[in-house]
């Protein structure tokens, strides 16, 4: 009987004894967690002038990410120390076990050498607009195995890195702000063209958005019922929709003011005699 009672207490001592060393172990782990983001963040502030914004925010997010797994792994070991595990046995099944893995995850495999180059060749940083994966957006993050964009009516997209076999990246140098305007085949070509291009010798004027232009290029097609004039111009990057919709709005109250037709579509009802 006694011994039965002294297995208990040994038990009861040991089990209370595990149990605060885990509960200090994830305290353990929760504060190195934030203390070490924190001082990866701060690290890279500093040198927040040898690189863009959109790199920092790039390298801050991987770094992140990668400083997550390792710790990850560190409170996975310590873990299965406070059990005593035999970890050597367990690292070489490991071994095995991962080298299976890795025949049946290519896939994972070819997320993080993708995501891998996309960072070494900086084919994307955080904040710029690109399409990729069939997505078009703004990059939030890239990471190791995929890199998140979103999408301009809101939605995230996680696109697995191996899904990224090429890159257009929108947000590299400056834009082109192009406007279309169609006339009427009845109104004056050189007439129209002279009333456009006092609007674009406007925003030249008062409108810094633009870096180069805007000018009338001339006719661009022939539609079924009108003449395409081209409008063309550079501006900084992400602005040029912007610059656009303006464009088309004080183009249409020039050409309205100068009695120049913008053709639509009509329709023509015929009445007849029997109705």
């Amino acid at each position: 009987m006694e011994f039965i009672t002294d297995t208990i207490e040994k038990v009861s001592t040991l089990l209370v004894g595990q149990g605060l060393q885990i509960i200090l172990l994830v305290i353990g782990f929760l504060i190195v967690s934030k203390i070490g983001k924190k001082v990866i963040s701060s690290s890279l502030t500093k040198n927040v002038g040898a690189v863009s914004p959109g790199r920092m925010k790039t390298l801050e997010k991987m770094l992140q990410n990668v400083f997550s797994y390792v710790l990850f792994f560190v409170f996975i070991v310590m873990l299965l120390g406070i059990f005593n595990f035999d970890l050597a046995p367990l690292i070489a099944a490991a071994g095995v076990v991962g080298l299976a893995i890795g025949f049946g995850a290519q896939g994972l495999v070819s997320d993080v050498v993708t995501g891998f180059f996309l960072l070494l060749e900086r084919q994307v940083e955080v904040d710029e607009y690109v399409t990729a994966g069939g997505y078009d957006g703004i990059v939030e993050e890239v990471g190791l195995r995929t890199t998140q964009i979103r999408s301009f009516d809101g939605t995230l997209n996680f696109v697995p890195n191996r899904n990224i076999a090429g890159v257009s990246n929108h947000s590299r140098g400056s834009m082109r702000a192009l406007v279309d305007i169609g006339i009427s085949y009845d109104d004056n070509i050189e007439e129209a063209m002279a009333v456009l291009q006092k609007v674009c010798d406007e925003f030249k004027e008062n409108d810094d958005r633009f870096i180069d232009g805007p000018d009338v290029l001339g006719v661009q097609s022939f539609g079924s019922s009108d003449i395409v004039l081209r409008v063309l111009g550079k501006t900084e990057n992400m602005k040029q929709w912007a610059v656009e919709r303006d464009m088309r709005k004080r183009i249409k109250e020039a050409l309205d003011e100068a009695n120049i037709e913008i053709p639509y579509p009509h329709q023509v009802y015929i009445k007849k005699d029997n109705e």
